[in-house]
């Protein structure tokens, strides 16, 4: 039996069956300990399945599936003997790797339950066994030295770069950190992984070159060195070539980009592998040659299927999506990364980031569609913030090249939401992805290279249409789906932005939000509400009055004229005093004064009297009655006298007191100035003394008002040739940034575009 505690590759077991029937020792991983179970290659569904080939398909895979259980169930000698030494299994698990559907594929919509259910238990199986392979210490007592471990998945094929990108692009949607500890356990036992990196990269980039040959195009600088043959000018194009070349093309395209996305996302160690061979660049320039003629040609070619071009459109706007979050994850873990981590060499990032973006300002179309997704702006600002130094005139350099971009492919910058992805479709997970995420494992689905976009149509945004082609919508989607009310089609339309392709699609994959489930889907059209009229609207301060012709049918019209009465002249007018009389009434009253007045008998006093009389009596005085007057008055007349000292009044006073009062004031006036130590010139006033008040006047004022005085600045700076302090280079971007505040606005960025637009000599 195996020693406790010992490594799997030196451990040594002793197993009956030798010469001669006698025991015998072998080593832990031994051919001779193997199995003998041939395990079966994993075939795809067809498309369109006969209910033979189903029944097929699922006695197949229920083979696999039980195969793998037994498998995950050996013990840990056991199993390592079994993987590596059973070719079997290894030709299993490749065949799934290689045709396990994908997430835009049509075959990861599963056809029935059964079918769904056996997929999901096949891909959580294959992905444990594939786990567990890539784990050399399992617990304390079943291990593989480190070392050997690395050995025996390399040397074994066990895992290699392909399978490892297969494994991403499988299971990275919902596995990614549990493949990422798994992808770099594999690198970090055995580092030959690196090598073989090294040499898959140009096989990618040789990808992006055979996709461009197919199209009939070629890129600058990639087979300069080979003369163009004569048949090239042949070469059919995009839009010339057959239907089938074509979908095998897209095809192509969308598994490439999805796959090299997933590996980068999980594994961002491999960024550097791919930056170092120039992927970015040679990745920029394949997106502006081939993307524009292969939208073309699907958009302009005439499909007998319509939805198969609407397939390989989803496809394509797949594709270039992550085409360019691949540009940004090359750049976030080559350049920003380390810039933020604050790394010994920032200034060599930074210039690599410059270097970069320098080189791809001709790459017109890519750089406005990363623009869209991912901000240059943003990126240059959080550079400008992790290192102060950076040269101000290269970034504007950079900024205005990103805006010619924009500006040469005639498209508005929209700024609303800084991480719009482009347009595309929803992807197609259906039930089947929804029943992956139950899993209590976290395994999904193996199509997990899906796509993820909003379904609002242009980015989500609502779009407002007229009233006549609100009716052409609506229209259009009744005539395919006669059976919806027209409330319920509206309600699509101003979910998914007005966009008919995407409501019918939506409708027809019942893939509908959950708000729109929920609704009636023979929703009648809403009754619009008639508006009130004007005139029972209306506020008016003249309302109700008796000349209120809107709410009286009825008015004097003895009382309205037009310039002077007839009947009357200007005398009669004149003489007219009625209006006397009638308020003649209204001031007798105020004439008559009563001192009596008379009760009521309930209401009378306690002599019987019938009138009640006010007793106040207007001779009588009553000023003393509540005042205590001399109460709190002191008792002595001294210290009466020594509160209030007797002044004489000035007018009272004689010629003697008036001089004396004026020479004793004169004398508390030097004391004042003597204790103050003031020195007073009547005729000029210090100028220094009065700037002193006037300032702190100002301050005084300042600080009520709650101003803050500016920082000091240090724009001016040292003598040239001393160098300049960090102060200063940051005081100066700052008055640069805001000097367009005042006069002469942005005097500067329009001389620098006149003159690289050659409208001035340099």
């Amino acid at each position: 039996m195996a020693s406790a505690r010992m490594p799997l590759d030196e451990q040594h077991v002793t197993e009956p069956g030798g010469p001669m029937g006698r025991d015998r020792t072998l080593p832990a991983l031994h051919p001779d300990r193997m199995e003998d179970r041939c395990f079966v290659a994993y075939r795809p569904l067809p498309l369109e399945a006969s209910p033979a080939q189903l029944e097929e398909f699922l006695e197949h895979a229920q083979f696999i599936a039980d195969d793998l259980d037994w498998l995950l169930s050996l013990p840990h000698d056991k199993f390592w003997c079994q993987v590596v030494f059973d070719e079997s299994l290894q030709k299993c698990l490749d065949s799934y790797l290689r045709h396990a559907p994908r997430g835009l594929d049509p075959a990861a919509l599963p056809t029935s339950p059964a079918v769904a259910d056996m997929q999901r238990r096949l891909h959580r199986s294959v992905f444990m066994t594939f786990l567990r392979m890539a784990t050399h210490k399992e617990s304390k007592e079943n291990f593989i030295t480190p070392a050997v471990f690395g050995e025996i998945i390399y040397n074994n094929f066990l895992f290699d770069i392909p399978k490892i990108l297969d494994l991403c692009v499988l299971y990275g949607k919902g596995n990614s950190q549990l493949l990422h500890k798994m992808i770099e356990n594999i690198f970090t036992q055995q580092p030959s992984y690196y090598s073989d990196l090294e040499e898959a990269v140009p096989t990618v980039i040789q990808v992006l070159d055979t996709t461009l040959e197919k199209c009939g195009l070629q890129m600058e600088g990639a087979t300069a060195s080979e003369p163009l043959k004569l048949e090239a000018h042949g070469r059919p194009t995009a839009m010339t070539m057959s239907q089938k070349d074509l979908v095998d093309l897209v095809l192509y395209l969308c598994d490439s980009c999805t796959t090299i996305y997933s590996f980068l996302d999980i594994f961002p160690a491999a960024c550097r592998t791919f930056h170092s061979h120039g992927f970015l660049s040679r990745l920029a320039s394949f997106y502006e040659l081939a993307v524009p003629d292969i939208e073309k040609a699907v958009r302009k070619r005439n499909f007998d299927d319509k939805s198969l071009q609407e397939d390989l459109w989803r496809r394509v706007s797949h594709s270039c999506r992550k085409m360019v979050e691949i540009a940004h994850l090359l750049l976030q873990h080559t350049c920003l990364q380390p810039i933020l981590e604050g790394s010994e060499n920032i200034q060599s990032f930074v210039e690599d980031f410059l270097q970069i973006f320098s080189a791809l300002l001709q790459e017109k179309r890519f750089l406005a569609d990363y623009d869209e997704q991912f901000p240059v702006a943003d990126d240059i600002s959080l550079l400008q913030q992790a290192f102060p130094p950076l040269d101000e005139t290269r970034t504007s350099y950079l900024l205005q090249g990103v805006e010619c971009a924009w500006e040469s492919l005639g498209r508005k910058k929209l700024r609303p939401a800084p991480s719009a992805a482009p347009q595309e479709v929803k992807s197609v997970d259906g039930a089947w992805a929804e029943r992956a995420q139950d899993q209590p494992t976290g395994v999904q689905r193996g199509a997990e290279a899906q796509v993820d976009s909003p379904q609002k149509g242009d980015n989500g945004a609502v779009c407002t249409v007229s009233t006549g082609e609100l009716e052409s919508l609506l229209s259009h989607i009744r005539d395919l789906l006669p059976d919806l009310g027209e409330g319920f089609i509206l309600a699509c339309l101003q979910e998914y932005g007005y966009n008919s392709e995407v409501v019918i699609n939506n409708i027809l994959e019942d893939r509908l939000a959950p708000a729109l489930d929920k609704l009636d889907r023979s929703l009648p059209r809403p009754v619009k509400k008639e508006l009130p009229s004007v005139l029972s609207s209306r506020s008016n301060v003249f309302d109700d009055d008796e000349f209120d012709v809107f709410s009286r049918d009825q008015l004097d019209m003895s009382r309205i004229w037009r310039g002077r009465r007839q009947e009357e002249s200007l005398h009669d007018m004149l003489n007219d005093k009625r209006h006397i009389e009638e308020q003649r009434a209204r001031y007798q009253a105020y004439q008559t004064v009563v001192d009596e007045v008379p009760v009521a008998p309930g209401e009378q006093g306690a002599g019987g009297d019938a009138y009640f009389t006010d007793d106040y009596d207007d001779e009588y005085d009553d000023t003393y009655d509540v005042n205590q007057v001399g109460a709190n008055d002191l008792d002595e007349d001294s210290d009466l006298l020594n509160r209030r000292p007797f002044t004489t009044p000035q007018i009272l006073r004689t010629g003697k007191q008036v001089q004396g009062k004026q020479q004793e004031g004169d004398e508390e006036e030097e004391e004042e100035e003597k204790d103050d130590e003031v020195k007073r010139d009547h005729f000029v006033q210090d100028p220094a003394v009065l700037r002193e008040r006037a300032e702190a006047r100002r301050a005084a004022m300042q600080s009520r008002r709650g101003y803050r005085p500016e920082p000091v600045s240090h724009v001016v700076g040292r003598p040239k040739g001393q160098g300049q302090t960090t102060e200063t280079m940051l005081d100066r971007r700052r008055k640069e940034a805001n000097k367009s505040r005042g006069a002469n606005h942005n005097r500067r960025a329009m001389a620098d575009r006149k003159r690289n637009k050659g409208m001035i000599p340099s």
